[in-house]
């Protein structure tokens, strides 16, 4: 499908929501000012009650969307207890959306080594020290952290925590809007097809 196609709004012809996807992604690396890949991720806790923070996407293929994070914050809590979550894009620069609803799994450890194995060590090392979510006495206290955990993986390499590894979100549902004059959007809603073979894709009105 041409930029010019997606521009114009045919992007409602196309038939398979993953192309599409990588597609607004890439444009949206060529016009949004800091991170293209960051999305809203909706979680609910024990008691129903919704939390909503913004993460980096770190991967996407026909399996699912991936994002890391520590298990024991409270969104790795959330979403090891209910196993399910949305997420949301938006691309300002492009008056672009993208919504996506459906159930989490954890990634395979090979994944998580091979992802944790790439980042900074500054940010390794973090993994470490963040009791993420919980509360934090001063400032202090994590810079104290982070200068033990340097200095015990001064040499060599720093192995991933045990409690920090990565998530899949295995869509049921994506839907693409694109905004149009006088309200009149675009918006476009992938569906999972019943069988778990392909999608159905339904027009909605915006």
């Amino acid at each position: 499908m041409s930029e010019n196609a997606l521009t114009s709004g045919d992007f409602t012809q196309e038939n398979e929501p993953y192309s599409l996807f990588g597609t607004w992604l890439e444009e949206a690396g060529k016009t949004e000012p800091n991170d293209p890949n960051a999305l809203a991720l909706a979680t609910v806790d024990e008691t129903g009650l919704p939390n909503v923070r913004m993460v980096l996407l770190k991967g996407f293929d026909e399996r699912g969307f991936v994002f890391y994070t520590n298990f024991e914050s409270h969104k790795g809590v959330e979403l090891l207890g209910a196993h399910k979550a949305a997420m949301c894009f938006h691309w300002k620069s492009l008056r672009r959306q993208v919504r996506v609803r459906g159930d989490i799994e954890v990634v395979t450890d090979a994944e998580a080594d091979e992802y944790y194995a790439s980042r900074p060590r500054g940010s390794r090392i973090g993994a470490w020290a963040s009791k993420q979510s919980r509360p934090l006495e001063s400032r202090f206290a994590l810079e104290k952290a982070v200068a033990e955990y340097t200095a015990r993986y001064a040499i060599g390499e720093i192995p991933r925590p045990p409690h920090w590894s990565g998530f899949r979100l295995k869509p049921v549902s994506i839907e693409f809007w694109h905004d149009r004059p006088f309200r009149l959007h675009d918006r476009v809603e992938f569906r999972h097809a019943e069988d778990g073979q392909g999608w159905t894709k339904v027009r909605m009105y915006p």
